[in-house]
């Protein structure tokens, strides 16, 4: 595929090392509901026919990208694509949030789950960051994502939002193996669609473990960090065997504070941490030739602009310009102010 060359590099630069003019910035959730041209898309749409969609979820992610000057354009779509091409349903529910009406009960149930063609079962999100990356024109990189294998366990085992993932932690301790089993099955999957996403045309790719922060580090060792390490190195592999050259790739494991120096080394250009990690120890601990993204509170982005921008600031600065994507420590909130998103970038870029 022949795409343009890429006008604004800051972000690839910035992941693989390289000095950058301005501090490059993008936002978890760009593409969503704090946007009011968002809303009006969806009142015409349910969310996963704009996921599967491909010129639904390319004009979602443009959305962002014509309104502010950001570095980066992530493809708009969800985590829960894999469990709902391995079959299982799920609604989107007012007030409850993504709702599987049938979760995982016992390990019995992973039997029920379709194998999957991940090339064909997945091909609209692929169509849609061909489509997105033709449509940018080479104005900014475009990022693609994949949930990881326990923050999709929990939502598959839990059914629904929940404080204290206990239903998935319990099959941590009640069926180790089986556990082991799933998530080897979803990272088996993930890897594929990793390769997928890159082979379409994304030129960086995230991998949410948002949900580490329920675990404590030795759980998070075996049900976390090992697969972690194998989707990376897999990754990598596989686009080695395949001719297709390698991207930049980021991991977030939200919470995971005690497991910053083995992030940095498990083979991601790019650790980025939540707001509860300052930079100073962050910097301290990990491997110096990794880039870190982060961590601004999204709670922040709620602040008089004078405010937000003296905080944003005072981010950057902690960060230093060197090896340093700024972004928020989670995804941004759906009331958000797209003025203050916008205060937000161009203290950033300032800098």
């Amino acid at each position: 595929m022949n795409f343009e060359p890429l006008q604004n590099t800051r972000i690839i630069d910035a992941a693989l090392g390289k000095e950058v003019d301005k501090i490059p910035v993008w936002i978890m959730r760009q593409a969503g509901r704090y946007l009011p041209e968002f809303r009006e898309l969806r009142s015409k749409y349910d969310f996963f026919t704009m996921c599967q969609t491909p010129k639904l979820a390319c004009e979602v992610t443009l959305m962002p990208i014509k309104r502010f000057e950001l570095d980066a354009a992530i493809i708009f779509s969800d985590i829960l694509v894999i469990p709902k091409a391995l079959g299982m349903q799920i609604e989107l529910v007012s007030g409850r949030g993504m709702v599987f009406p049938s979760p995982l009960k016992s390990p019995a149930d992973i039997d029920t789950l379709q194998p999957i063609n991940v090339k064909e079962k997945l091909s609209y999100v692929f169509e849609a960051i061909t489509l997105t990356r033709h449509s940018l024109k080479g104005k900014v990189p475009l990022l693609g994502f994949s949930g990881a294998p326990w923050t999709l366990m929990c939502f598959m085992v839990e059914g629904e939002s929940s404080s204290t993932k206990s239903k998935a932690k319990s099959w941590l301790y009640k069926y180790p193996e089986e556990s082991k089993r799933l998530l080897d099955l979803l990272s088996d999957i993930i890897i594929e669609y990793i390769v997928g996403q890159i082979e379409a045309g994304a030129q960086m790719i995230q991998l949410f473990e948002t949900l580490a922060e329920y675990l404590n580090k030795s759980m998070f060792d075996v049900y976390c960090l090992s697969y972690i390490r194998k989707i990376n190195a897999s990754v990598r592999e596989l686009l080695k065997k395949r001719g297709i050259p390698e991207v930049p790739m980021v991991i977030f494991a939200k919470g995971a504070h005690f497991a910053l120096k083995e992030l940095s080394e498990s083979g991601y250009e790019v650790v980025s941490i939540d707001w509860t990690v300052s930079p100073e120890e962050a910097r301290k601990v990990m491997n110096p030739n990794v880039t870190l993204q982060g961590n601004l509170d999204p709670c922040a982005l709620y602040a008089a602009p004078e405010s937000l921008k003296q905080v944003t600031e005072k981010m950057v600065s902690t960060f230093g310009k060197k090896r340093y994507i700024a972004n928020l420590g989670h995804g941004i909130y759906p009331d958000m102010d797209p003025d203050n998103v916008e205060v937000f970038i161009d203290a950033v870029h300032s800098f």
